[in-house]
């Protein structure tokens, strides 16, 4: 039975009535219905089952170097370095909780999704009309539905009365869609242009109607939306994907070096369990502990970071994901527009043009004359006056404050009217005084406009609004100077030349009219009628928006507008970001083109108008599949699939649905495009800075490496214990490394281009660069090591020799790492007051180490002399100095690769 409703829209009334066995007058009976509900389930969402602690706990251990970091904690268990053992895996359990705790986004999404659902319908059981629980409507039931509800399931509409429903959270449209019972829709039609059939999940706000349920659960749009979220392959981000292909790079590295060690030991003659020891030391050396938390923490902090400036993070490795993002999409409505309707011109009769100032619903704003620039007095002006009657006499909205924040209650267009009419001063409790409305007649489609009858003063007025092209053909005279005057053809081209002129720029456009009754007339309200001026009407840009595209396109990201809207609408308002392209594509030119031709598309216009939820989909899709990084902004149920598709999505705070925001990475705290441009800089600066760290830390490690290489080439005993490599790895690399990822920006960040998102954490320059600077700090420890070892025979003493000049070295080196194109004397000194605090707490915690009996017995150091510091202290310098030098003779100027 459901199964034979495909494109239930093409159907008409009786067909659809026979298909679903029903009675349009009684309705299904109770029984009847039961047996449906058996048949086809409840009218609700289905939840995917979420995933438990425990496995999203252990899905955090899939990470490569989290796997190598669990294998060398299993070689110092071996080694019976219990004390490594432990603190190796704490630091892998705290990144597993950590990564937990950002799980779970899809799930809560599909549970907004079943929030939407309305608890109660009315409808027809037995010929009575009853309340029933929205779940428990089945196909074939009839709906009644009244302005203020939200439809239940997926309708074909069989009696409309004025009816419109709200349905920008679906398809993005800003303006009520009218609804007609009688007229047919071609199978094609896009979501916003079936007015014969209603939504679940969209309201009512005008009108009633009747409807018979075609489509319930799943099989509704606003369930197909639910499965396309649940279906959605999320992707890793570009940081995500590029540390784990570091990660297998960096263990498979360790692995081979560990191998090589231990196969040359071998054939020096060393003991098999001495050289099984010495590289199970190797590495732990090898492998940088702290990275993995590291990143984490860092990435944290980013998060707290953007949340001063409203930007939420729902997903830590998401943060940085901007910072190489080339494409943003956009939806139009209340995104990049306020989503309040706004009159903004008025054309009077006459032929006088009058700007009106304010946004929003805010009853504030003047009225200038276009042609002398010059404030006017709108109740002064007796043609303004009469015209701004009409647009508030002639209307059923209402303006109303809460909280201080002005609302429309009804049509949005009618309240734009009643926001127009408030900046004049008007208000419809004194107008009901001195214009009591006596008669209407309502606005239909086939009239096209709505006219009411008011007495003043004991004669009758009635006001007419609607589309000006067929009011003019009703208009006899036109207003001027307070008189009525014929109107001729000269003017009626005129009129319509400004039709077309407004609505060139994308406005929607209104007339209004007028006609003296004498009292009792009973027809004719809206012939022979004296036309009083045109109304243009826009859903503005908000004010931040044009200068966040601004910006993006300056850093060489493109906005891409993705909208429910008519194509003319999006055009205008494109021009006026400054995105425009002379092409507009539609959902049904998208419907035609072939994967291959939608990304050719995409590289000719940013401005896409009509479009379905699968079309936005496929959009994301098609320029993923270019190799670009897509951000995906978005407030409404239509947005959700592509929100969870793109690299990263991105919801509005206030105006978003539950929906968006459940499926979205990033959350705009206060609705603002602008807010983007900021989370853009701040994933620009964090990757910077987490490469930073991967740099300091890693250039640490290859030090460790060669010490114990060219110790054990040379028939040395390993230049340092397992602790104290991983004191050096975790205290005096790991605390300055996370203070590293707080560095403030690099300035003209945004001037740069987006970082390619194949390029990883380590190019060529920067790999060259580590490697030396590394090889330094391997050959500033080994020298110590030796000359001690050789001259006093004391290996401890060596030991802590080497562990002294690695830690110290490390320390020192770290102020140069702060930037890559200034030397470290250039760059304010406590600029960073984190990394300061991290050399101080370091270095307190090495001379803790050296100087305190019990704590050196832990680390097996001993108490330096004089002697000691006189060979350690000059090599102390000898990575910085070398890090400067490469600094300075290895970078390539105004890349962005190179800001770190």
């Amino acid at each position: 039975m459901v199964d034979e409703l495909e494109n239930y829209g093409s159907k008409n009334i009786e067909e659809v009535v026979n298909l679903l066995d029903t009675n349009l007058s009684s309705g299904l009976s109770r029984e009847e219905a039961e047996r449906r509900l058996a048949i086809y389930g409840r009218n609700q969402l289905i939840e995917e089952k979420p995933r438990g602690f425990l496995a999203m706990f252990f899905d955090q251990f899939k990470d490569f170097l989290v796997l190598i970091l669990i294998a060398s904690t299993v070689i110092a268990a071996l080694m019976g370095e219990l004390l490594d053992a432990a603190v190796i895996m704490s630091i892998v359990i705290l990144n597993a909780v950590l990564g937990v705790i950002q799980e779970g986004r899809a799930e809560r999404a599909l549970a907004a999704l079943r929030r939407m659902a309305v608890p109660e319908a009315t409808v027809l059981r037995d010929g009575r009309q009853i309340r029933v629980p929205s779940s428990a409507l089945v196909p074939g039931d009839v709906v009644l539905l009244q302005a203020g509800d939200v439809v239940p399931a997926d309708l074909r509409l069989v009696e409309t009365v004025n009816l419109k429903t709200d349905e920008s959270p679906l398809t993005g449209e800003s303006v009520p869609v009218e609804k007609h019972a009688d007229v047919l829709v071609p199978p094609e039609a896009a979501l916003g242009d079936r007015p014969n059939q209603a939504f679940l999940g969209t309201t009512v706000v005008y009108g009633r109607g009747r409807g018979v349920v075609a489509r319930t659960g799943m099989k509704t749009e606003l369930g197909k939306i639910a499965a396309l979220v649940a279906s959605v392959e999320e992707v890793g981000t570009p940081l995500q994907r590029k540390l784990e292909e570091f990660g297998r790079w960096l263990g498979l590295a360790c692995l081979g070096i560990c191998l090589i060690v231990f196969i040359l030991g071998i054939l020096r003659g060393g003991e098999l369990l001495e050289m099984f020891m010495t590289a199970g030391s190797l590495a732990v050396a090898a492998i940088p502990e702290g990275l993995p938390a590291m990143v984490t923490i860092v990435l944290a902090l980013g998060v707290q970071r953007m949340i001063a400036r409203n930007a939420i993070i729902r997903r830590l490795p998401a943060v940085e994901t901007l910072g190489c993002a080339t494409y943003v999409c956009s939806d139009k409505t209340g995104t990049l527009t306020e989503n309040k309707m706004t009159v903004t011109e008025l054309f009077l009769a006459r032929g006088e043009q009058i700007a009106v100032s304010g946004r929003g619903y805010e009853p504030r704003g003047e009225f200038i004359a276009t042609t002398t620039a010059t404030p006017i007095d709108p109740l002064a002006d007796p043609d303004l006056r009469v015209l701004l009657e009409a647009a508030l006499a002639c209307n059923d909205a209402e303006l109303v404050e809460e909280e201080g924040r002005f609302e429309i209650l009804g049509d949005p267009t009618e309240g734009a009217l009643v926001v127009l009419a408030a900046k004049a001063g008007m208000s419809r409790e004194r107008l009901a005084e001195t214009l009591p409305r006596l008669d209407e007649i309502p606005f239909d489609s086939t009239r096209k406009r709505m006219t009411t009858v008011h007495r003043r003063d004991g004669q009758w007025v009635a006001f007419t609004k609607g589309a000006p092209d067929i009011l003019l053909e009703l208009c006899h005279h036109y207003r001027e100077k307070g008189e009525e005057r014929p109107l001729s053809p000269e003017k009626r081209r005129e009129y319509h030349e400004e039709i077309g002129r407004f609505a060139g720029r994308g406005l929607r456009v209104l007339g209004l009219a007028y006609k003296s009754l004498p009292p009792g007339t009973k027809e004719g309200w809206d012939e022979h009628l004296t036309f009083l001026g045109l109304v243009a009407m826009q859903d503005p840009v908000r004010a931040e928006a044009k200068a966040a595209v601004a910006t993006c396109l300056r850093a060489g990201i493109k906005p891409v507008m993705i909208t429910g809207d008519y194509a003319q609408t999006a055009r205008a308002i494109a021009a006026e970001l400054g995105m425009a392209e002379p092409e507009v594509f539609t959902g049904a030119q998208i419907e035609a083109m072939s994967d291959r031709e939608l990304e050719e598309a995409l590289g000719r216009s940013p401005v896409f108008a009509r479009v379905s939820p699968e079309h936005k989909l496929r959009i994301v899709e098609a320029l993923r599949r270019r190799g670009e990084v897509v951000a995906m902004t978005g407030d409404g149920v239509n947005d959700a699939p592509a929100l969870r598709s793109a690299d990263i999505g991105v919801a509005m705070g206030i105006a978003g649905t539950e929906v968006a925001k459940g499926a979205s990475d990033m959350v705009l705290a206060d609705d603002n495009f602008a807010t983007i441009v900021a989370a853009i800089e701040e994933g620009r600066v964090i990757f910077e800075n987490i490469r930073k760290a991967v740099i300091y830390l890693l250039s640490c490690n290859i030090g460790e490496l060669l010490l114990f290489f060219l110790a054990i080439l040379g028939g040395l005993p390993g230049p340092m214990v397992p602790v104290q490599i991983l004191l050096i790895n975790l205290v005096t690399d790991g605390l300055p490394a996370l203070a590293l990822g707080v560095e403030p920006k690099e300035e003209n960040i945004m001037d740069l281009p987006p970082r390619d998102p194949k390029e990883g954490i380590l190019n060529r320059t920067i790999v060259f660069r580590m490697f030396f600077v590394g090889s330094l700090m391997g050959i500033a420890a080994l020298v110590p090591f030796v000359f001690i070892y050789r001259r006093d025979g004391d290996l401890a003493l060596a030991r802590t020799a080497a562990f002294t000049t690695l830690a110290f070295a490390e320390l020192w080196r770290v102020l140069a790492s702060r930037s890559e194109r200034r030397p470290w004397w250039r760059m304010p000194f406590f600029g960073n007051p984190q990394l300061i605090l991290a050399i101080l707490s370091s270095a307190l915690i090495i001379l803790a180490v050296l100087y305190l009996p019990p704590v050196a017995g832990i680390f097996q150091t001993v108490v330096p002399k004089a002697r000691f510091w006189e060979v350690v202290l000059p090599m102390i310098f000898v990575p910085m100095l070398g890090a400067e030098v490469a600094k300075r003779f290895g970078r390539r100027k105004n890349h962005p690769s190179h800001l770190t």
